[in-house]
């Protein structure tokens, strides 16, 4: 038998190639719900975890992960072109509970956790701050 090292193997065209940043996708089975889960990167999975802790301990509720939001809707230009829809999607959205000085019992997060931000993920993060919708970055 013969064995090949990770990089001869993807110069073959035989393994995946390297992630874009060099992070690697951890997966996880959630018991919770029943659902094996893939990770962007290690910081995400762990913040997952501290989530999920936080979600036991009654602090958060309704956690989502990978919520998409429609910044442009698509649209055909008078020309007769069309343009796809221009979206962001969020790590995680989930309520948290209210500071107690606050007139309001829960209070919606939208997070990203990011390890490297990209010109795309700035300007998406000001057309949506734009709208009203505000970006928590980890």
């Amino acid at each position: 038998m013969v064995r090949l090292s990770k990089e001869e193997a993807r110069a073959l065209g035989l393994a995946p190639k390297a992630s874009k940043y060099n992070n690697e996708k951890p997966t996880y089975y959630d018991p919770d719900i029943k659902q094996k889960l893939t990770f962007d990167s290690k910081k995400e999975y762990e913040f997952y975890l501290l989530l999920k802790d936080k979600l036991k301990r009654g602090e958060i509720k309704d956690l989502q992960r990978q919520v998409k939001f429609e910044i442009q809707p698509a649209f055909t230009d008078s020309l007769g072109n069309s343009y796809e829809a221009i979206t962001y999607k969020a790590d995680f959205v989930y309520l948290e509970k209210a500071p107690a000085n606050s007139s309001l019992k829960w209070v919606s997060k939208i997070v990203d956790v990011k390890g490297f931000k990209t010109d795309v993920y700035k300007l998406k993060k000001k057309l949506l701050a734009y709208k009203g919708v505000y970006i928590e970055e980890v």
